[in-house]
């Protein structure tokens, strides 16, 4: 499998692609970790809302262990205030425990959904051409392996025909000024190195 050409300018526009998707997913990874972390600090709201209702019925559980001890009314008084205590502090205690958990919930979902979305379409415009690319660079490589030196003229005479009857003709004009009289003169040169550019590859025997 070939995963870069071995045309310098190709590769090097290649390896400068995937570094500008392997930077923007490495962007939005921070930028997910950064919301969680700021939607995540809402969660001391609940968090002082949890302390205050615990602080709130342990007042009330002092007050009761107090009168407790109290003749005939005190432990009537002191189910009272524990009762009180329960339904003020502890209701209050738990609304504040539950709100802190949504908060951590959120922020997780949000952090989530900053990284996953944008990053899933970024992946869905960038790897769809980039396997292409990889398919035919491999393919390539394998139809322009070296060939035997008793078959390497005739191999060298396809190359050269293919690039002249299918490559556009100002790419051609790149190697050969006369790419139809090269190919019926037998000068294959230019014909194979414009064959193996347009591949993404460099000739290993021409």
């Amino acid at each position: 499998m070939r995963l870069y050409p071995d045309v310098p300018g190709q590769r090097l526009s290649t390896v400068a692609r995937d570094l500008v998707v392997l930077t923007v997913l490495a962007l939005l990874a921070w930028l997910a970790f950064k919301v969680h972390d700021a939607v995540d600090a809402l969660a001391v709201l609940g968090e002082g809302v949890g302390e205050a209702g615990t602080a709130v019925e342990g007042g009330f559980g002092s007050a009761a262990d107090a009168v407790d001890g109290v003749p005939v009314v005190g432990g009537s008084l002191a189910d009272g205030l524990r009762s009180a205590g329960e339904g003020t502090g502890g209701n209050v205690a738990d609304f504040g425990r539950r709100g802190e958990e949504r908060v951590h919930d959120l922020a997780n979902l949000l952090g989530a959904l900053t990284f996953a979305v944008p990053a899933l379409l970024l992946l869905l415009q960038a790897l769809p051409p980039r396997i292409a690319q990889v398919r035919r660079l491999t393919a390539a490589g394998r139809a322009l392996s070296p060939a035997a030196p008793e078959d390497l003229a005739e191999r060298t005479r396809l190359v050269a025909m293919r690039a002249a009857f299918s490559l556009p003709y100002g790419q051609l004009l790149r190697f050969t000024s006369d790419p139809f009289g090269d190919l019926a003169a037998g000068r294959y040169d230019g014909l194979v190195q414009a064959a193996y550019e347009d591949a993404g590859l460099l000739p290993e025997r021409v």
